[in-house]
């Protein structure tokens, strides 16, 4: 399989069971078991993910999450603890692709893995089709890069992949269980609010007023729709 994952947690005994399970898939594991190492082993090693605890010493995960956004889209599932709700949505927030909630199952974990990194695999299609125009957007769906009025705009994968299931369907009011289903997979346990998290972020990035959005409308009661100008 070939691809790097970073665990970074300060429970030993946790690290070793989660970097011998994964290792029997084939990934190569890091470790770390602070926010410092992490950050530290992040300029260091070009992973594909990271779990990231969010109870960490001396940096916890969301400020280790958010230094990783300021320079890196690298894929992250949080770690949290059982009844941090709030702590679960700062993390998306901050720019998580994910969370799942301690103790949880490892074949749940390992769906989540593979549904994250499917998502920032390359599309194999001809060059010509790999850039979609719609609107004032410009969206490279091989580089997985977007722009708008010719500005680039820095998103997640998750934002990504939002914005163009919304954008490629214009005027299709998609619910939140559905988009928690096509975009999350098949395995995601999650809750709804991750949904609207991540509405709530991609609006305040390609909207001039986020409150009053333009692109990325709300059907009340029903869901949310991207609307052609």
């Amino acid at each position: 399989m070939g691809y790097k994952i970073l665990i970074v947690d300060d429970e030993p005994l946790l690290v070793k069971g989660l970097k011998y399970s994964l290792e029997q898939d084939g990934y190569e594991i890091f470790t770390a078991f602070d926010g410092e190492e992490a950050l530290e082993k992040v300029k260091e090693q070009k992973v594909d993910l990271i779990l990231l605890d969010l109870m960490l010493p001396k940096i916890d995960g969301l400020q280790v999450c958010q230094q990783i956004r300021l320079s890196s889209q690298i894929p992250i599932i949080m770690l949290t603890a059982k009844g941090e709700d709030m702590s679960k949505i700062l993390g998306l927030e901050y720019g998580a692709d994910d969370y799942l909630t301690k103790p949880f199952n490892i074949l749940e974990l390992k769906a989540r893995i593979k549904a994250v990194l499917r998502r920032y695999q390359s599309i194999d299609q001809p060059i010509e089709e790999r850039i979609i125009k719609i609107d004032d957007f410009k969206i490279n769906t091989l580089g997985r890069k977007v722009s708008l009025n010719g500005a680039d705009i820095n998103l997640t994968a998750k934002e990504f992949d939002l914005l163009l299931l919304l954008a490629s369907n214009p005027g299709k009011i998609y619910s939140r269980e559905e988009l928690l289903e096509i975009i999350w997979g098949y395995e995601y346990f999650g809750d709804l609010r991750t949904v609207d998290v991540h509405i709530r972020r991609l609006r305040e990035k390609i909207e001039l007023n986020s409150s009053n959005p333009g692109y990325i409308l709300t059907k009340w009661g029903v869901g949310y729709y991207f609307r052609n100008k």
